[in-house]
């Protein structure tokens, strides 16, 4: 998935995290929303602003930004 005009990094919002268009909802936020539990469909019920394209890119960036993790011996 293209994320890349979706997710947006601005330093002066939310402390430069990366966040979805322009929102104040982080990549980090919607994780963790779904490590806790919370399914897809609620998600998108609590925030009307989402859509399911938009958690989508939230997966392919943190997949993408962990495919860049090593370990330094």
């Amino acid at each position: 998935m293209n994320y890349h005009n979706i997710i947006t990094i601005e330093p002066g919002k939310c402390s430069g995290k990366p966040c979805i268009r322009g929102m104040r909802i982080t990549v980090y936020d919607i994780l963790e929303y779904l490590a806790s539990g919370m399914t897809e469909t609620k998600i998108l019920e609590d925030f009307s602003e989402l859509t399911s394209k938009d958690i989508k890119a939230y997966l392919a960036f943190a997949a993408e930004r962990d495919k860049k993790l090593f370990v330094d011996k």
